[in-house]
């Protein structure tokens, strides 16, 4: 079966959208002191690390938990 001959989903379909989340901004401020950390401050350096680290795997937590919850023909399309 070719893409084009895909059946069309029904109309009224729910889309599936992640939920707002604080995670881009304290990875960025994560990244940031910690580049800041490298030139200046040692616990600039620490924290941006700890900050990063601790919010990547939050994050990846998180999404995995979110898949998951998806219906199980949701893998399919």
């Amino acid at each position: 079966m070719s893409d084009l001959e895909k059946p069309v989903p029904p109309s009224g379909e729910e889309i599936h959208l992640p939920g707002g989340s604080l995670h881009p901004l304290l990875l960025t401020v994560g990244v940031t002191a910690t580049l800041l950390g490298v030139t200046s401050f040692k616990f600039l350096l620490v924290g941006g690390i700890i900050l990063t680290v601790v919010v990547l795997f939050k994050w990846i937590q998180e999404a995995r938990a979110e898949m998951a919850s998806l219906p199980a023909h949701h893998a399919d399309h």
